[in-house]
């Protein structure tokens, strides 16, 4: 057939499915390679042109991959739990498990339509009860389980029970932090069983306390600090205030070591391994005791040594100790202090310019000066971090000094600086003053002398703190994972796992109820229905089914074990993992955590879940303008007709009613009702439209549905004209003017194989050492950029050897079989339509091998030289690299162009420098 590209997409798509070219085996004969895409959240909307980005690219690398003789796992599922289905659910009463089904069926068909080598028979969808399942299963595992320090792993609370059960708590290893009393075994026994389980839970790895969260009250659910922008929800804008609740929670600051230590072993890159490096954050300091009355304030700081310049204590707004140390004439100014700090986030806390703070009325003790200072509140303060208490020591700290500046408390200074150059404030330099015993010393050994001192006086020990936190894994939303926890007489205990999948129940409203439990408590028969028990009612956020999804897809659908141990030892890693930098924290942080634990507790053979993770940019929109006149709502005025007098409004306008910049006036009256009746003022016949690059978003209609592009240009242009777009880890504006390059190119390609009649023309002729040269000159440069995600530089490079070959009307099959090949990663539908018409009866290129490069073609058996006359060079010549100069001389002196140049005059001198130049002067 001539060059059709939608009958090729659809032939070789079809030719996929019937011969189940993309169904992946467990031959463990085969070396594997694991390639992952993180999978996308099903909204509504579908995808656009910047979703794909990072799916083509793992896709072109897969099938490189494929072709180089690896077992590719490449497969493709969905996150499909999440409040935004649910408030849909809300809004229009459309089940969220229904919306989700509608929605992944136009994912899928959007992504088939792309062509990428996913194996469906392994899809994973986390709101599937076969998936979920196993999700409950990994919970159930993680409440059952502590953490040794000592050790650095976690074991079963078993082990920490039978401790107790002989030793109480003496020289106990586990892992908590929180503040456990000590107690015997003999005290251990004596406990009710509430009591027991009251001290379990402060070690188990998924455990419940209560705690300040984000309440939004309109969405009816708690909210991640990165879910609430300026004390508003980032979904709808609804306000956000601080709730004291019940919440499950996962442990992983007892990891905080263990994350931050593997992070060397990872190909990770330097920016992200420090963005999860700043997350954990490690520091070193002290615990210090300041006595508050009767009470003591524990404060962590990296900086004992700066004791002597603390002035004043500040306690976070949400510190239990507040309301206990707060003098009845502050009590009301307090009180509205923290209901003020309810309505911010920590982020909104912490980037707050403006000082505020409010006085308690107590005062605290310094346990080295003895000098009683006061004690304030404030919003920098967080709970979150350290103590929720801080030493301020306004003449080393920023925040402090300005605190202390507008609250008129003392500074002491207690460094002299007067021989440091471009001294700043906690710089650590100079030596020590108003310091008692630290006087005259450097930092060093004043930060050692300070700890040894706080150890003698009994006020203070060296500390490691970590700035994670524990991961908040409750959800008063209905869809969502249930948690497989039944409560009886305030205990928790685990969901028999032959009870497992817990399933989410019907509701008459998936609403909140009154007192902000989730809409599962609206099914009171289902919460009340084991007698004796009522189940937790509370769901698991979305990171729960997205933080070990990598796993299911290696065993699928085993209905006995999660992922079979020998399936997981076999696939191991992911080799190469592509996303987002949006996840480069939390989703990532989450991962490492289930997959160490999932190790440590014997169940993988590996702790780390990504070994290579490759973060691509995004692809912004072009939005295109039309200018509403001010004094005529009807008339628009073309870019460049309009005048300085003129007033017009911008409006953004569907980018795919404009072409070229160039607006479609027809189509811009259909698309809304308002501007049936538009006019216009045109430049010679057209309206020009402006443009600028911005996010892609539907309020400003730029964006792209692929689906209208491969209908226009195939499936392979669109994939290739995303790579060609600029390197993957950019972000790059999409502009739909430039594919027509990248679609030439592609018919360029298909005509080297084929006449205009779709007959095909290539020929068994031996190839030419300079087709030889430009074939392997591009597989070089392909296999290279492949491994190093260089797909740019890679689709030039195609256009530039099917240029040189179509100059030198290259037809031979040794050299346009290969180069079917290479670009198969590339362009797989126009690659395997090729391949079907050059090789009888052949099975799918898919299949086949990637072409190797071989370097001996790229050896250059000639060089060309440029021959100047007294200094100017006149023409070009070649000769072998092995030629003589005495040979060269001769030929070159004989050369008619270069006689008509001498004009007869004598030589006086020939220059011959080898490889580089001949010069003649006469």
């Amino acid at each position: 057939m001539s060059y059709n590209i939608t009958e090729i997409d659809q032939w070789a798509k079809a030719f996929w499915n019937e011969n189940k070219v993309y169904e992946v085996t467990n031959d463990t004969s085969l070396p594997k390679h694991y390639v992952l895409d993180m999978f996308p959240y099903p909204s509504g909307a579908g995808l656009h042109v910047g979703h794909p980005l990072g799916y083509v690219a793992s896709d072109i690398y897969a099938r490189f991959k494929k072709m180089q003789g690896f077992n590719v796992l490449h497969p493709m599922g969905f996150d499909s739990f999440g409040l935004p289905t649910e408030q849909y659910a809300i809004e229009t009463g459309i089940h969220p498990a229904d919306a989700t089904t509608k929605n992944i069926e136009t994912y899928k068909k959007q992504i088939n339509n792309i062509g990428y080598n996913y194996d469906w028979s392994r899809e994973v969808i986390t709101s599937d009860p076969k998936y979920y399942k196993w999700t409950q299963w990994i919970f159930l595992r993680l409440f059952d389980s502590i953490y040794c320090y000592e050790n650095q792993k976690a074991y079963s609370i078993s082990v920490l029970i039978n401790h107790f059960e002989t030793h109480g708590n003496h020289n106990n290893t586990a892992f908590t932090n929180k503040e456990v009393p000590p107690f015997s075994a003999e005290e251990w026994h004596q406990f009710s069983e509430k009591e027991k389980n009251d001290i379990l839970m402060h070690y188990r790895l998924a455990y419940v306390d209560y705690a300040e969260v984000n309440w939004c009250e309109a969405l009816g659910t708690v909210l991640a600090n990165d879910e609430v922008i300026n004390g508003k929800s980032e979904r709808g804008g609804h306000p956000v205030v601080k709730k004291t609740m019940k919440q499950w929670f996962l442990r992983i600051s007892a990891y905080a070591q263990r994350l931050l230590d593997n992070l060397e072993s990872l190909e990770f890159t330097e920016s992200l391994k420090e963005q999860q490096r700043n997350w954990i954050g490690k520091s070193q300091g002290a615990l210090i005791d300041f006595k508050c009355n009767e009470d003591t304030i524990k404060v962590y700081t990296t900086r004992p040594d700066t004791i002597f310049g603390s002035t004043f204590v500040v306690l976070s707004p949400e510190h239990p100790l507040i309301e206990k140390i707060t003098s009845s004439d502050f009590k009301t100014e307090v009180e509205a202090y923290q209901n003020y700090c309810k309505t911010k986030s920590d982020i909104d806390r912490q980037a707050e310019k403006k000082v505020t703070g409010q006085f308690t009325g107590a005062y605290a003790t310094n346990p080295v000066t003895l000098q009683k200072i006061p004690v304030y509140i404030a919003e920098y303060v967080l709970m979150g971090y350290g103590t929720g208490a801080i030493m301020a020591v306004p003449a080393e700290d920023e925040r402090d000094f300005r605190f202390a500046k507008h609250f008129e408390i003392p500074i002491v200074e207690i460094f002299d600086k007067s021989q440091i150059t471009n001294p700043e404030i906690g710089d650590k330099k100079g030596i020590y003053i108003n310091s008692d015993f630290l006087n005259g010393l450097e930092y060093a050994e004043a930060h050692t002398k300070i700890i040894n001192q706080l150890i003698q006086l009994q006020v203070g020990e060296p500390k490691t703190q970590f700035r994670i936190r524990d991961a908040g894994f409750s959800r008063q939303r209905y869809w969502g994972e249930p948690m497989p926890i039944l409560w009886k007489d305030g205990i928790a205990y685990p969901l028999p796992e032959d009870q497992l999948p817990l399933m989410n129940p019907e509701v008459d409203e998936i609403l909140p109820t009154e007192d902000g439990s989730s809409p599962l408590a609206r099914n009171q028969k289902w919460v009340n229905e084991i007698e004796g028990y009522t189940r937790e009612t509370d769901t698991m956020p979305a990171f729960a089914g997205s933080s070990w999804y990598f796993l299911r897809y290696m065993d699928p659908n085993n209905e006995q074990h999660f992922v079979d141990t020998d399936l997981a030892k076999y696939w191991n890693q992911v080799d190469v993992y592509v996303g987002g930098t949006e996840h480069a924290v939390g989703h990532l942080l989450y991962s490492r955590f289930f997959t160490n634990f999932l190790y440590d507790i014997q169940l993988i053979s590996f702790y780390e879940p990504f070994k290579r993770l490759i973060n691509q940019g995004m692809i912004q929109g072009r939005s295109n303008f039309v200018y509403r006149s001010v004094s005529n709502p009807n008339h628009f005025i073309s870019k460049n007709k309009i005048t300085d007098a003129q007033q017009v409004t911008p409006l953004h306008v569907d980018v795919n009613i404009v072409e070229n910049d160039v607006l479609d006036t027809e189509a811009f009256k259909k698309w809304r009702h308002e501007f049936a009746n538009a006019t216009f003022e045109l430049e010679e016949g057209q309206y020009i439209c402006g443009w600028e690059v911005e996010k892609m978003s539907k309020s400003k209609y730029n964006v792209v549905n692929p689906d209208h592009i491969i209908a226009k240009y195939g499936s392979d242009c669109f994939r290739m004209y995303e790579m060609f777009l600029g390197p993957i880890e950019l972000s790059k504006p999409w502009n739909t003017a430039g594919i027509e390059g990248v679609s030439k190119f592609l018919r360029k390609f298909y005509h080297l194989f084929f006449n205009e009649a779709g007959e095909l023309k290539i020929t068994n002729d031996a190839p030419q050492a300079e087709e030889l040269k430009i074939l392997h000159k591009l597989l070089k440069k392909v296999s290279e950029d492949i491994e190093q995600f260089s797909f740019n530089t890679s689709v030039s490079a195609f256009m530039i050897a099917v240029n040189e070959l179509n100059q030198i009307k290259c037809d031979k099959k040794g050299i346009l079989e290969p180069l079917c090949r290479a670009i198969a990663p590339f362009a797989p539908h126009l690659a395997e339509h090729i391949w079907s018409k050059i090789n009888p009866n052949p099975s799918s290129i898919v299949l086949a091998s990637f072409p190797k490069f071989e370097a001996q073609f790229l050896i250059e058996n000639e060089v060309e030289y440029p021959v100047s006359i007294n200094g100017k060079m006149r023409l070009k010549l070649k000769f072998n690299t092995d030629a003589d100069p005495k040979t060269i001389e001769t030929e070159v002196l004989a050369n008619e162009t270069v006689q008509k140049w001498m004009e007869g005059k004598p030589l006086k001198k020939f220059i011959f420098v080898k490889g580089r130049m001949i010069n003649i002067v006469i």
